[in-house]
């Protein structure tokens, strides 16, 4: 993996251990309000280079890789439990991070999976939120009702990762970039292309990759279902997605995230999923307004 300073100069890198034992790897730059990044499958806190520093120049950044993704690491000798992996634990984590290194409230912004631990943490921890960005996902249980034909053939990577056994994990090692590359690395700096490769080529971060998929079809979407109608994100939200990414044909994007939100805006950009490596510059503008005034 290049070393931070390739992607993200004047960020400090610290390893958190956190009371669960879960260690989590940082970056740490910028001065103000604090902002937690969190990046989504099957990349790294390398994601958000193009928009963390613009962050920063307003606000104390924190990114921070998922347990099991990247650097980080969830407690020793759970991995083989899914439930280790559900955004629950995953949340408790990143309050844990922001409290070590002095933050006990804070704005949070994820993408695809970070974005579902982000939403979690919301709904969990709202006295340590203060806004919540997601982007270019819906809720986990609101996914899993509305598949259909199309998004099982376009998103079969949800139901194969989540498989038990060791056959996905056994399958992807065979050829991890012919698997978590197949739509194309080009769209990515080749520094971070080379971060997310060093991961995804470990064993051991494949295996966490299909215990979080896994824990997503189960124990997320039922927390999820017990919140739904009960509980609901107290923070403004702001959701951005890809008007040429997966949630291109859900014509009702804001309308499904106001049922979970009190406050909610957003709208849709340009680009397909990767909204901070394709459109970073609208992207960071959009967050930081969002950041700046919550």
């Amino acid at each position: 993996m290049p070393p931070p300073q390739v992607l993200l100069p004047g960020f400090t890198e610290r390893d958190v251990s956190t009371p669960s034992g879960a260690r989590i790897r940082t970056w740490v730059g910028g001065s103000g309000p604090a902002v937690l990044l969190l990046h989504g499958y099957p990349q790294t806190s390398a994601m958000w280079h193009l928009v963390a520093p613009e962050l920063a120049t307003e606000h104390t950044v924190v990114l921070a890789d998922l347990r099991g993704y990247g650097a980080s690491l969830p407690p020793p000798g759970t991995e083989q439990d899914p439930a280790t992996f559900s955004k629950r634990n995953m949340a408790m984590d990143q309050v844990a991070v922001m409290a070590a290194l002095g933050f006990e409230r804070f704005a949070v912004v994820g993408h695809d999976r970070g974005a579902r631990c982000a939403y979690r943490l919301a709904l969990d921890h709202p006295d340590s939120v203060t806004a919540l960005a997601v982007l270019d996902i819906l809720p986990t249980a609101d996914v899993l009702a509305r598949v259909d034909a199309s998004f099982a053939l376009s998103a079969w990577h949800w139901f194969f990762l989540a498989q038990p056994g060791d056959l996905p994990a056994r399958l992807i090692s065979a050829d991890p970039d012919a698997f978590f590359l197949r739509g194309g690395g080009e769209l990515f700096a080749p520094e971070a292309l080379a971060a997310y490769r060093g991961a995804f080529h470990r064993p051991s971060v494949i295996h966490a990759m299909c215990q979080d998929y896994r824990a997503g079809a189960t124990v997320d979407r039922a927390d999820d279902e017990a919140d739904r109608g009960r509980r609901v994100i107290q923070c403004p939200t702001l959701v951005l997605w890809g008007e040429r990414g997966p949630l291109a044909t859900v014509p009702d994007v804001l309308r499904i995230w106001g049922r979970w939100s009190v406050t909610v805006t957003g709208r849709g950009l340009d680009c397909g999923h990767y909204l901070a490596e394709e459109r970073p510059v609208e992207t960071a503008r959009e967050l930081r307004k969002f950041v700046s005034v919550t």
